[in-house]
């Protein structure tokens, strides 16, 4: 499994032009399961997310978790995470998990959270999607498993 982290100061998905979820502080989570993800990635991950220390604290160091100022998180399903661009101009994606083995992960990833008490909203899984953020920091992190 791989994630994108991104922490925003807010972030909202719209599918064929309608809202169906918006977050303000906390992170915008692009996931990818690949081809050969079992699950087995997904307590360490959730757990890495959860402890993150990457928000200021009042001397405006990076020392603050998600659950320390009551963020919340979108989790977006992202296959284009196992694009593979070595050859030619256009992606493989046959390192991507297979619909049905991506979505029961990025379900059981997004639950993990909830689990945690750390509040997820959820992209669409299969949809065509916009996804708005305003990146904060600029934060991004990269969590491979």
């Amino acid at each position: 499994m791989k994630l994108v982290l991104q922490r925003v100061s807010s972030a909202a998905v719209a599918v064929d032009g309608k809202e169906i979820s918006r977050i303000g502080k906390g992170f915008l989570i692009l996931l990818g399961v690949g081809n050969q993800d079992d699950g087995s990635a997904l307590d360490w991950l959730a757990n890495k997310v959860k402890d993150l220390r990457i928000f200021p604290d009042e001397n405006k160091k990076m020392n603050l978790s998600i659950q320390d100022v009551s963020g919340e998180i979108l989790l977006v399903s992202q296959f284009t995470l196992y694009a593979k661009c070595e050859r030619g101009r256009r992606p493989d994606f046959t390192s991507a998990g297979a619909p049905e083995l991506a979505e029961k992960l990025y379900l059981e990833f997004g639950k993990a959270l909830e689990n945690m008490k750390i509040p997820v909203q959820y992209g669409e899984f299969g949809a065509m999607m916009e996804v708005s953020l305003c990146n904060d920091g600029p934060v991004t992190i990269i969590l491979e498993k």
